[in-house]
């Protein structure tokens, strides 16, 4: 079967790992999904990320961050899709429940969050939203 938004898997694997308590989860890795990762761990969302080698494939694994018993991330939704891509210029970037959450934004400087790109001047596709 053929992945047609890698991304959305990724975000899907994220929220079904933390509905079930897994303290990790493993995952096929591309460069995206690793630069999506960084940012979720760079905001405090997520654990430790390690890239591994197993037979030849490259795995993320991603350790879940938990607060109280109940998962950080509440809310993790995808934005942009193949079949719809989401482009805003650094003004209209979305500012996430007034601040306290992030989206997160792919821009020709790379993947980072509404705050890096609005505060470097860059615009891009809007990748996915957290809180």
């Amino acid at each position: 079967m053929s992945m047609t938004d890698p991304i959305a898997d990724m975000l899907t694997q994220i929220r079904n790992a933390q509905t079930a308590r897994k303290p990790s989860l493993r995952l096929p890795a591309s460069k995206q999904k690793l630069a999506v990762a960084k940012v979720l761990e760079q905001e405090g969302y997520l654990g430790a990320i390690a890239k591994e080698n197993v037979e030849g494939k490259e795995f993320l694994t991603i350790e879940l961050k938990y607060y109280q018993e109940r998962p950080v991330i509440e809310r993790l939704q995808r934005v942009s899709r193949p079949g719809l891509r989401i482009y805003r210029p650094v003004d209209e970037l979305p500012v996430v429940q007034g601040g306290l959450g992030v989206a997160i934004v792919s821009t020709s400087k790379g993947v980072m969050t509404n705050r890096q790109a609005r505060a470097e001047g860059h615009g891009g596709e809007v990748l996915c939203i957290v809180l």
